[in-house]
């Protein structure tokens, strides 16, 4: 499986993720610079971590009109996965990809820790590797991790089952809901704040996030079997 990195002037976790990705999971992943517009070859698309463009503006609203957005888009409407980790989930919220906005923390100050998330929906291609409301550790590293919707969608979101990880014990941002994590009514949009390309390994914390991965990968075998 081959996996697309996208980096923006400002993604600091894009090397996280390409480790992630070929070093744990075992897979293929190159980085495609964010002013390309093709995602030709490739059977998923990552938008890291990190500042794009410097946040100016507002978390995600500049690289939304990115020149690889576009692909970006095109990719989510063949039902293809598209993972967004933290100014990725930003950024799938400003193109519209997902619902909803994120805020600054509640507390307006940078929030960096290892937290406890509970898995809300197994039955999705980034989750089929856990079990239903497991608690799994994963980091998280944000100003700006606080989701806000307005009442109608998240009553959409909850009814839908959209809402694939929350905050367990702790709500450390303010998210509404404590939504961590979720996905667009297709499926194959996942946006999540926590980091976890940063749990991957045991040597640096925990392998938590592995899982996600490798749901991925399992996903993406099954519909290559039934093509």
């Amino acid at each position: 499986m081959r996996f697309a990195v996208i980096q923006f002037p400002g993604s600091n976790c894009d090397l996280d993720m390409l480790h992630a990705i070929q070093d744990a999971l075992g897979e293929e992943a190159e980085y495609v610079w964010h002013g390309e517009d093709s995602l030709e070859g490739f059977d998923a698309c990552l938008l890291p971590g990190g500042f794009s463009y410097g946040d100016y503006l507002r978390t995600g609203a500049i690289a939304k009109f990115a020149a690889i957005m576009p692909e970006v888009m095109r990719f989510a409407a063949e039902g293809k996965p598209v993972l967004g980790v933290c100014n990725g989930f930003q950024i799938l919220t400003e193109t519209g990809l997902l619902p909803g906005a994120l805020i600054r923390n509640r507390n307006l100050h940078f929030v960096c820790k290892t937290i406890d998330l509970e898995v809300t929906n197994k039955q999705t291609m980034f989750t089929n590797q856990y079990m239903e409301k497991a608690l799994i550790k994963i980091p998280i590293a944000h100003g700006e991790g606080n989701y806000y919707c307005d009442d109608e969608t998240l009553e959409k979101l909850v009814k839908q089952n959209q809402i694939v990880f929350r905050y367990a014990n702790e709500n450390p941002n303010g998210s509404k809901h404590n939504i961590a994590g979720i996905i667009n009514e297709r499926g194959n949009v996942l946006g999540m704040m926590p980091h976890p390309e940063r749990a991957v390994e045991s040597i640096v914390g925990g392998e938590d996030g592995l899982k996600l991965f490798q749901s991925i990968v399992k996903a993406w075998k099954e519909d290559m079997i039934h093509a």
